[in-house]
């Protein structure tokens, strides 16, 4: 009892200044363009601090991608010393301040610091709006987890913490601030963040911190589907998709977010196909290669898709209506939880339509399929479905043999193709001159 009294006192929230070089943290390891933001904004009177998920990642010796500024200014002040920035967001301002670096815009975020004022809620307790400013230690307490309340001071070169958020690190646990069950009220994507973060980085998540997710996982039904989108493309792009995806499953939360999951995965082929997937996504982003949210949408999803397919043409449609038919149908129920943007959405249903084309392997078909956009993620995607055995390995090893030889060996391919494989199209189609080129790209980023 005295030893649980003495940790509580010890965990009370207070600032620490800690030394950031004592850490292995070193200013020139920070984006050129956030030590702009913060250097100017010191300059101009206003106090202004890497903050959050930048500062974590380098105390546990990652790389980050994002680098946010959190200051005293407000979002005018921000636009007044930074011209060419950008007010956005209405739920919480924020300031985006776009650089040039090699070419490419990036953009630093930057907030001003949240006050301790009630915020209008709805009935489930969801904050609405959250404008009210005020000071770094507010800002502080109103941050989600512990790990995240982290400031890094590039001018002196400290950190500040103000809720143990480098002990947590260093004991490889994930904890909320404040009271969970209330926090989650206030925004229920903090339970999927939990997830997200705890699965990343290795951390657990602690038992006060998880108790509340399964009373409080229908919340997330009330979140609009374009934030939910955000927070699965965050997911998917972890670098641990899969992990999060049986973690999500684990807490209950993926039932309002992917209710799919359940089904994919009660059948050995489909849990492999999508399995290997996501892995192999994980790969290309640990390889620091391009992603595509597309082929990865598509393998989502596929299984949905081509068990419609299959019922309509057993039914006797004609197979690539058909498709259409079922791509169409599983797109408008996954669109009532998932706002999946045009530009992933068209790349998706690209890459499904073309798997009806690899069994059309006479005449001019081969090489006009080649010419296809998104040919490369399409093959990828036969790839992966003949891996787990849901396509014939003769087709997929004949498209791999087809894309690495010369002309004259390829019309040999062509004519040796059993009749039977020659085509599902009963349409005759007018025959075009061949072209040698294909679209043939790095793997399934070409989608």
């Amino acid at each position: 009892m005295i030893r649980k009294l003495i940790g509580k006192v010890l965990r009370r929230p207070g600032k620490r200044v800690l030394h950031a070089k004592h850490y292995g943290i070193r200013r020139e390891q920070l984006h050129s363009g956030a030590l702009k933001v913060c250097d100017r904004l010191q300059d101009a009177g206003y106090e202004a601090y890497v903050v959050g998920g930048a500062v974590r990642d380098l105390l546990l010796g990652k790389h980050p991608k994002d680098f946010d500024v959190a200051t005293s200014a407000t979002p005018e002040q921000v636009k007044h010393v930074f011209h060419r920035a950008r007010i956005i967001g209405r739920r919480f301002r924020i300031v985006h301040v776009p650089f040039w670096d090699q070419g490419q815009e990036e953009i630093i975020e930057v907030t001003t610091f949240r006050g301790a004022s009630d915020a209008p809620t709805d009935e489930t307790g969801r904050i609405l709006r959250d404008n009210v400013y005020g000071n770094i230690e507010e800002d502080a307490a109103r941050r989600d987890f512990t790990v995240n309340a982290l400031y890094y001071d590039p001018s002196r070169e400290e950190i500040l913490d103000f809720h143990h958020g480098v002990d947590d690190l260093q004991h490889r646990k994930l904890a909320m601030i404040g009271d969970p069950a209330l926090r989650y009220r206030e925004d229920p994507v903090r339970m999927l963040r939990a997830i997200r973060l705890s699965a990343k980085l290795g951390l657990t998540i602690t038992p006060a911190t998880r108790k509340p997710i399964d009373d409080h996982a229908r919340l997330l039904e009330n979140i609009p589907s374009a934030r939910l989108f955000d927070e699965m493309m965050k997911l998917l792009f972890s670098g641990k998709a899969w992990d999060c995806l049986m973690a999500l499953r684990a807490d209950g939360l993926h039932r309002p977010l992917f209710p799919l999951l359940d089904k994919l995965i009660s059948d050995e082929q489909t849990r492999t196909f999508l399995q290997r997937a996501l892995e192999s996504t994980d790969r290309r982003i640990a390889e620091d290669k391009p992603v595509s949210a597309g082929f990865l949408f598509a393998s989502l999803l596929w299984h949905e898709v081509e068990a419609l397919w299959r019922k309509k043409t057993s039914a006797g449609e004609y197979p690539v209506p058909a498709l259409v038919d079922a791509m169409n149908q599983v797109e408008a129920t996954v669109a009532k939880r998932l706002a999946i943007p045009n530009r992933y959405g068209a790349a998706m249903k690209e890459i499904w339509l073309l798997q009806p084309r690899f069994e059309q392997r006479v005449g001019q078909r081969p090489f006009r399929l080649l010419e296809q956009a998104r040919f490369r993620a399409a093959y990828d995607f036969l790839m992966l479905r003949a891996e787990c055995g849901l396509v014939e390995q003769e087709l997929a090893q004949w498209w791999t043999q087809f894309l690495h030889v010369d002309g004259d060996t390829r019309l040999a391919l062509i004519a040796g193709v059993p009749k039977a494989g020659a085509s599902t199209d009963k349409k005759p189609r007018r025959n075009r001159r061949r072209s040698g080129k294909s679209k043939a790209g790095d793997g399934q980023q070409a989608g």
